[in-house]
C-alpha cells in the first residue's frame, strides 16, 4: 500500500527517460553514506527501549514512483517537516541566520501559539524533555536519528512507523518513542495548518532547486555516457526541508533507495550544496556497475592491506567494493571539478592566423594550469586514504579520449589493474593524520553578527559585543530585539542598571523568542531584587515560568528567584568601603560579570 499523496510532494525531474542498467543492489552489501549531519548508520542498534505500538498500517516508507516513470525525484515530506519543526522548537538553531525565510516564519508562528496556550507549552515541554534526554554527543548523529525515523513514518496525524521495529534503521529506534509526544504537540500548535499555510513557499523552493538539480543529473550522465534511469526498483530521491540547517547535507542509502535531505539557503534563495547531492548521485549510478563485477574483486583484496594506516572508516579498510567505489567517484569529481580558471573562448570569426595561434597558446596554458589544480586534488585524496584515485583518474582520462561510456570501460579498469603495482604505490603514500571520513564533512561555521556578539560576551569583550549590537540596531532590517538583549547584558556587566532596564523592556516589547523573553524576565527579576522590590522581582520570575522556553536552566533560575532573592556579588572596592573582612575581593569585577553572564544559547 502506498502513502496518500499528502505524505510527499513529488516533482519528477524533467529528463529524457531511457532504460538504464536494471541491476539491483543486494541490501547486504550496501553501506550508508553520511553527511556532516548524518554519519554512517550504525551496524547494530544500541540497547534501548522501543515503542511496542503496532503500526496502524503497513506501507513502504516513501511513496514509490510508477513503473516507467522517473527514478529521480525532488520532493518534500510532511513527517520530516513535523520532526524538523519539533527540533527547532527544542533548541535546534543551527545555521538559522542563513536559512530560507520560511524557517523563521514558522518558528515565530509556533512561538505565538506557545505564548497563547498553556496546553501547547506543556506538550512542548514534554517533547523537548525527550529530545534533551536522547541527545547524542555527536551533533551530526543526533540529527540523523530523527531524519532516519521521518523516512519510515505514515503521514500525519497517525505518524506511525511503516515497518516493524526490526526493519527500522538502527539509529531511528533510539528515538521512536518521541512519536506520541510529537503527535500531541503537533495537535496543540496546529502543525498541519502551518504545513498547509506554507506549502506555496515550499513549492517555490522546489522550483528553485529543480533546474540546478536537473542540470547536475544530466551533466553527470552525459559525462559518463550513461542514460538517465526510468524507475526499475531503484530510485534517487532528494528531499527538501527548509527547517533544517542549509550548511549541511544529510545522505543515506537504504536498500535500493538513495536519499539526500537538503535545506535551501536564504542567499541566494533556494541554493543547496549541489556538489554533495552530485556525490550521492554518482553512487547511485556507479555502484551497480561496480557490484556487478564483485566476483572480480577478490584479486583487488591486497589493496586493503595498503590502507590499514590510512585515516579511513573501518568499512573502507575491510571491504574492497566500497573502497573501489569511493576512489572511482573521487576520480570523476576531480576530473570534472571547477578549477577556478577561466577557459579561453574560441574566436567565432578568425581572420588572421595569428588569432588562431594566440587562442591555441592560451588554451594550452589553461589546460596545463587546470591539470595542475586537478592533480593537487588527486594528491590530497590519495593522502586521505583514497589510494586508487590516481589510477582511476588516469583511466577516466583515457575513457574521455576514447569517448566510451563508463559502463563499457568499467571492465577494462577493474580487470586491467596491475594490483601489485598499485599496492606498492599505495604503501609509499604519507597519509594525513586525519582524513575525509565522509565526503560531506564541513569546516566549523564562522560566527558572524549577533552570534559573534554572544561569543564576545562570553570572552569578556563587552566593547566588541556592544559595537556589533549597535550596528544591528542601525540596520532597519536587523534583529533589533536580540541586539537589545545583547546590550542589556553588557549594561548589566558594566554596572548600568538603568540602561539595562530600558533594553530589557525593548526586548519584551519586540522579541518572539521564548528563551530570550524568559531570560529577560529573569534578569529584570534580579535587578528588582537588587533594588529591594521583592514583589516586582517575583512577578518577573513568574513571568519567566509562564513564557517557558523548555530548557531546564531557565526553569531552575526562575524557581530559585521565587524561592529566595537574588543577591549581587560584592566587588573589591565595595567590600573595602564596608570594611567587610569576609567579603570576596575581586578587583576585576569577574564575580559580578559571571552573575549576569548569559546562559548558553541552547
Amino acid at each position: 500500500m502506498s502513502f496518500p499523496t499528502k505524505s510527499f510532494h513529488r516533482q519528477p525531474l524533467l529528463l529524457s527517460l531511457c532504460l538504464a542498467s536494471s541491476l539491483l543492489l543486494p541490501a547486504s552489501v550496501l553501506h550508508a553514506q553520511s553527511s556532516s549531519s548524518s554519519s554512517s548508520t550504525p551496524d547494530t542498534a544500541p540497547d534501548t527501549t522501543v515503542s511496542k505500538e503496532a503500526p496502524t498500517k503497513v506501507a513502504p516508507r516513501i511513496a514509490q514512483p510508477e513503473a516507467g516513470g522517473s527514478a529521480i525525484t525532488l520532493e518534500t515530506s510532511e513527517p520530516l517537516f513535523y520532526l524538523a519543526t519539533a527540533l527547532n522548537v527544542c533548541g535546534y538553531d543551527t545555521d538559522l541566520a542563513n536559512s530560507a525565510p520560511v524557517r523563521l516564519k514558522i518558528r515565530d508562528e509556533i512561538n505565538a501559539e506557545l505564548a497563547d496556550s498553556a496546553e501547547a507549552r506543556t506538550s512542548r515541554d514534554a517533547l523537548c524533555g525527550y529530545v534533551r534526554e536522547h541527545t547524542l554527543g555527536d551533533a551530526s548523529l543526533n540529527l540523523a536519528q530523527y531524519i532516519s525515523l521521518a523516512l519510515y513514518l505514515t503521514p500525519p496525524p497517525e505518524l506511525t512507523p511503516t515497518v516493524g521495529e526490526t526493519e527500522l534503521p538502527p539509529d531511528s529506534t533510539q528515538v521512536v518513542n518521541i512519536l506520541p509526544l510529537l503527535r500531541t504537540f503537533a495537535e496543540d500548535v496546529h502543525l498541519n495548518a502551518l504545513w498547509i499555510e506554507h506549502r506555496p513557499e515550499y513549492e517555490d523552493l522546489l522550483k528553485r532547486v529543480h533546474d540546478p538539480l536537473t542540470k547536475t543529473v544530466l551533466a553527470s550522465n552525459i559525462y559518463l555516457h550513461l542514460p538517465v534511469s526510468s524507475y526499475d526498483g531503484r530510485r534517487f530521491l532528494v528531499l527538501l526541508e527548509p527547517m533544517l540547517a542549509p550548511s549541511t547535507t544529510n545522505a543515506r542509502i537504504y536498500s535500493n533507495d538513495y536519499i539526500v535531505v537538503a535545506s535551501p539557503a536564504a542567499e541566494p534563495l533556494g541554493a543547496v550544496h549541489m556538489d554533495d547531492i552530485r556525490h550521492i548521485y554518482l553512487h547511485y549510478e556507479i555502484e551497480p556497475l561496480v557490484y556487478s563485477r564483485s566476483s572480480a574483486m577478490e584479486r583487488l583484496q591486497p589493496m586493503l592491506k595498503a590502507v590499514q594506516d590510512a585515516p579511513l572508516d573501518y568499512t573502507y579498510k575491510t571491504e574492497i567494493v566500497p573502497l573501489i567505489t569511493e576512489c572511482l567517484i573521487k576520480a570523476i569529481e576531480d576530473r570534472t571539478m571547477d578549477v577556478g580558471i577561466a577557459k579561453p573562448a574560441k574566436p567565432t570569426a578568425v581572420k588572421q592566423r595569428a588569432e588562431i595561434e594566440q587562442y591555441n597558446a592560451e588554451l594550452s596554458t589553461y589546460e596545463h594550469d587546470a591539470e595542475a589544480v586537478r592533480r593537487k586534488a588527486v594528491d590530497l585524496a590519495m593522502r586521505q586514504g583514497w589510494v586508487l584515485t590516481e589510477y582511476f583518474y588516469n583511466q577516466i582520462g583515457q575513457m574521455e579520449k576514447d569517448s566510451v561510456s563508463l559502463k563499457e570501460y568499467m571492465g577494462e579498469m577493474v580487470y586491467g589493474m596491475d594490483v601489485e603495482r598499485e599496492s606498492h604505490h599505495a604503501r609509499q603514500i604519507a597519509f594525513l593524520p586525519s582524513g575525509s571520513r565522509d565526503v560531506l564533512r564541513r569546516a566549523p561555521q564562522q560566527l558572524t553578527g549577533l552570534q559573534l556578539a554572544e561569543e564576545k560576551i562570553y570572552k569578556g569583550d563587552l566593547t566588541g559585543a556592544s559595537d556589533i549590537a549597535n550596528k544591528v540596531l542601525a540596520d532597519p532590517n536587523g534583529d533589533h530585539a536580540q541586539a537589545h538583549y545583547v546590550l542589556a547584558r553588557v549594561n548589566l556587566m558594566q554596572r548600568q542598571p538603568g540602561a539595562a532596564f530600558a533594553d530589557f523592556q525593548e526586548v519584551l516589547d519586540s522579541s518572539k523568542d521564548p528563551r530570550t523573553l524568559a531570560w529577560s524576565h529573569i534578569y529584570l527579576g534580579r535587578l528588582y531584587d537588587v533594588k529591594d522590590d521583592r514583589k516586582k522581582a517575583v512577578a518577573e520570575y513568574q513571568a519567566a515560568l509562564t513564557v517557558r522556553d523548555a530548557q531546564p536552566d531557565t526553569k531552575a533560575a526562575a524557581e530559585k528567584g521565587i524561592k529566595e532573592p537574588f543577591v549581587a556579588p560584592k566587588v573589591a572596592q565595595q567590600a573595602k568601603d564596608e570594611d567587610d573582612d569576609d567579603a570576596p575581593l575581586d578587583p576585576s569585577g569577574k564575580a559580578e560579570k559571571d552573575a549576569y553572564r548569559p546562559p548558553p544559547p541552547h
